[in-house]
């Protein structure tokens, strides 16, 4: 009996292992994808109302938003932590 407590012991680490990696792959998606979600929004509306400077506040937010995704993500691991 010990050893299958021993091996599902073993899953579990590997599963955690695997949401680690899942996350810190977010982590590293998230500001280049909200960036490039941004420039679509903003050049698309820069095209239909005939602007110039929606694309650029399109990166900035979505820039903003990878921050934010990060932080959130980040205050999550600290939380378990503790």
């Amino acid at each position: 009996m010990g050893v299958a407590t021993m091996a599902d012991e073993n899953k579990s680490g590997g599963l955690k292992d695997l949401v680690k990696a899942e996350s810190m792959i977010q982590l590293a998606l998230a500001i280049p994808l909200g960036c490039l979600v941004g420039w679509a929004i903003g050049s698309w509306l820069d095209h239909h109302f005939h602007q110039s400077w929606m694309m650029i506040a399109g990166i900035v937010l979505g820039a903003v938003g990878g921050f934010i995704q990060i932080y959130r993500t980040a205050a999550g691991y600290i939380k378990r932590d503790q």
